[in-house]
């Protein structure tokens, strides 16, 4: 695969720059973890947890903080939003539609992006997480598939907090929450943690790419736990409006 670095448009560096300045009066951001020199040069597929409304902020202030500007997978919803789906164009952003029959062609723009050199960031478990525990949920394969076609190496990234910053829906808890978090401001912490061990596996063999995903998810969970001590089981702060089921629970190879 030919590698050369992407040049973020300026339009995706502004709001890198603009996730911080909002995140920084409802919330204290801690980035840990490193992207080594080898990685940052070359195509990266970043896997992240998806715990709120709030996180794809917070995920950005991340990667300001990191000087990463990873082009993001997104649902094709924000990009048929008339002023959010131009910007997400204009930041090179790249539209995934679920559940339709196109998705094979977002498939093709992650491997051409990357293909170009960029760094792509993504959830792989498709939604935020229902679990009651908030850990990740079973994941989709797509990301999985991707990563065994190119051979491009996955990242595991988690975060932990920005679910406190703003409740699941709705524009009334939304803005109690956050005018909450203006006084409180809550610990949003995010890891970039190492790269996945996909190695072994056939891209063409039955179940690969199930396996796959489930390393995947292992990684970011694993990522996870340090970022969640004092929270092992359960999270502190529970919303009452955030729908709540076990249907997709994960269940790790190596729980600790």
């Amino acid at each position: 695969m030919p590698v050369g670095p992407w040049r973020a448009p300026r339009t995706w560096r502004f709001l890198l720059f603009l996730a911080r300045l909002v995140v920084m009066p409802i919330a204290r951001l801690r980035v840990t973890g490193d992207v080594p020199a080898e990685l940052r040069t070359g195509p990266v597929i970043f896997a992240v947890n998806h715990i709120g409304p709030f996180d794809p902020i917070a995920i950005t202030a991340a990667c300001r903080v990191m000087r990463v500007a990873p082009r993001l997978m997104a649902t094709g919803g924000l990009f048929r939003a008339p002023v959010v789906g131009s910007v997400m164009r204009a930041a090179g952003h790249i539209r995934i539609n679920r559940r339709q029959a196109n998705v094979a062609e977002a498939v093709d723009d992650v491997v051409g992006a990357l293909a170009a050199g960029s760094h792509v960031m993504g959830y792989p478990e498709g939604r935020i997480t229902l679990d009651p525990g908030m850990w990740p949920e079973r994941g989709k394969t797509g990301m999985a598939r991707i990563a065994l076609r190119t051979e491009v190496p996955v990242v595991a990234v988690a975060q932990w907090g920005a679910h406190e910053v703003a409740a699941w829906g709705g524009f009334g808890p939304t803005v109690r929450t956050v005018c909450r978090s203006l006084v409180r401001r809550p610990v949003v912490r995010v890891h970039f943690g190492g790269v996945v061990d996909l190695s072994g596996l056939d891209p063409v063999s039955p179940g690969a790419a199930q396996r796959a995903t489930d390393r995947i998810i292992d990684a970011i969970t694993a990522e996870l736990r340090p970022l969640r001590a004092d929270e092992p089981r359960l999270p502190r702060y529970v919303d009452p409006i955030r729908p709540l089921t076990t249907q997709r629970r994960h269940v790790p190879r190596n729980p600790a």
